[in-house]
């Protein structure tokens, strides 16, 4: 975005126990309530402020030992409690000898509360300090910098950047310099992750306390660079009984949403799948589909497709059964599938639906009457979606059993009848406003992909890498979570481990090689080694 190579996010926790599944992402306003209820236990606000500099200074400081010590630090701070974090960082590292300077974007005099007490203390201990800089003195000072705290703006922005502060963050990002940020890199909205007319492209991000949304979603996550979340002593029971209801996907998470295995179980124990899929053309689809269905534990994989391809997909798969069925002039399955499909489905724990499936008038006819009639858990994935918007995506209110729908930005831009812009600038926004209009979980893929359930309860997926961008891959996403569900996992566990481990699995194929070389039957083959849990067995 800069000039910077933001390959993405990855999040490292300094104060989140291990083995604790429920790790919560906040808004600003949830994080103001959190600091609200922390001054309401005695806990004063100079304390969280002392305690989030100290973890900024300390940052800074193993930074600057990897750098061989000597680094110059520029701490570049606005007038609220952000400056106020930075200007703490700032003393602490002048009284361990640090040569630091601070360029505050405002007058000290237009400082409040415990930013201004700081503003105070680091004047006393001689922090050398540039108050109201101009652009070119601030461009000077990131010039000459090793090392530069962003401490301009954090979750306090509301609307465009203008003025000093969109000159800082200009500065900042025309130097050579690491970056440090504070909470969330400047210009990142903290609860969209919208860029707002520019923004830091940090090298570290310290969350204080919690993840912010804009940590997590794109694309204010690809300027954080490594995420650290630090704790700033906000009393344990406050976070734990704060009203949260979005969530990241840890490994502890994921492997706890797996469905469980027994020594001496058979096929039947572990599930069937019925995946409804492929067209002329599309084979692939129908095959990554129905493997990963497999590669996810289900016993019994039955492949409905076209019957003029099922030489095609007999050669193709070799465990999967297939079922060839009543299929159109252009080769996908015709209307005519509907009850032979019904049939099998009503012997299977799972059903996926759509991959490769095609848009011919008779198939969306199809879609329409499985998606009314299926009783068992059902995830709809592709052109099964398309489909239902070209007729009637209302049938999924109407469903008789569970649902997951597992559209991308397009997809869901065409059910919601809405454009890819809006949906894309508040991610999280809008897969809670799909699961709540169709009544069913969603799975907003993308990067940070999003997991949403109607009541609102959602959970932000951080594995994964660009070489994800490539076909096939939501059909192995779609089989994986079919697998999970035939194997007893809820909608929402299938859900959130099939994201979790196809990202993971996505790392791993990734590791000693360049990401857009990653295939999508790569994801199949590493899917059991991302479903060790290493982080966890160590």
């Amino acid at each position: 975005l800069h000039g910077r190579r933001c390959a993405g996010t990855w999040v490292r926790f300094g104060a989140v126990p291990a083995g604790v599944p429920d790790v919560k992402i906040a808004t600003a306003e949830q994080m103001r309530a959190l600091d609200q209820a922390a001054m309401e236990r005695g806990v004063p606000g100079r304390v969280l402020m002392e305690n989030a500099g100290r973890a900024v200074a300390q940052a800074v400081a193993e930074r600057a030992a990897e750098m061989g010590g000597t680094a110059r630090v520029v701490v570049v701070a606005g007038r609220g409690n952000n400056g106020g974090d930075g200007l703490v960082a700032a003393r602490l590292l002048h009284n361990r000898g640090f040569d630091v300077w601070v360029y505050l974007l405002a007058a000290g005099d237009e400082l409040t509360g415990d930013a201004a007490e700081n503003y105070v203390a680091a004047r006393a201990y001689g922090v050398p300090m540039v108050e109201q800089p101009t652009l070119e003195t601030l461009r000077e000072a990131c010039a000459q910098a090793d090392i530069i705290v962003d401490a301009i703006l954090g979750t306090g922005i509301r609307g465009e950047v203008r003025g000093p502060a969109r000159q800082a963050i200009e500065a900042i990002n025309a130097s050579a310099a690491d970056v440090v940020a504070i909470d969330l890199p400047s210009g990142v909205d903290s609860d969209t992750g919208a860029i707002c007319g520019d923004a830091v492209a940090a090298d570290i991000t310290l969350a204080l306390a919690l993840p912010k949304v804009g940590n997590l979603v794109y694309p204010g996550a690809g300027l954080c660079g490594e995420l650290r979340v630090v704790d700033i002593g906000l009393p344990p029971d406050a976070v734990a009984e704060a009203d949260i209801p979005t969530h990241l996907i840890t490994a502890e998470l994921a492997e706890l949403c797996l469905p469980a295995r027994w020594a001496d179980m058979h096929k039947g124990d572990a599930g069937r799948v019925l995946i409804v899929a492929g067209s002329r053309g599309y084979t692939g689809a129908a095959a990554l589909t129905a493997m990963g269905a497999l590669r996810a534990g289900a016993g019994l994989v039955y492949l409905s497709i076209p019957e003029s391809l099922n030489p095609i997909l007999e050669a193709k798969c070799t465990e999967p059964i297939t079922l060839p069925m009543p299929e159109t002039e252009g080769a996908s399955l015709s209307s005519r599938a509907a009850e032979e499909a019904l049939e099998h489905a009503a012997t299977c724990q799972a059903v996926a639906l759509g991959p490769g499936i095609g848009r011919h008038p008779e198939t969306a006819q199809l879609v329409q009457r499985l998606v009314a009639a299926i009783e068992a858990p059902l995830v709809i994935d592709a052109d099964g979606l398309n489909c239902l918007a070209d007729v009637d995506p209302g049938v999924l209110t109407q469903r008789p059993g569970p649902t997951i729908i597992t559209p991308h930005p397009g997809e869901l831009a065409r059910l919601l009848q809405a454009d890819v812009p809006t949906l894309q600038a508040d991610r999280l926004g809008s897969a809670r406003a799909a699961a709540g209009l169709f009544r069913c979980v969603v799975v907003f893929k993308g990067a940070g992909t999003i997991v949403a359930r109607p009541d609102g309860q959602a959970w932000i997926n951080a594995t994964g890498n660009h070489g994800m961008a490539s076909a096939g891959m939501g059909d192995v996403l779609t089989g994986v979570i079919a697998g999970f569900l035939a194997g007893g996992a809820s909608p929402e566990q299938a859900a959130i481990a099939g994201v979790y481990y196809h990202g993971r699995a996505a790392d791993l194929a990734a590791e000693g090689r360049d990401p857009r070389s990653i295939i999508a039957s790569d994801l199949l083959d590493g899917l059991g080694r991302a479903m060790v849990n290493e982080e966890l067995a160590q």
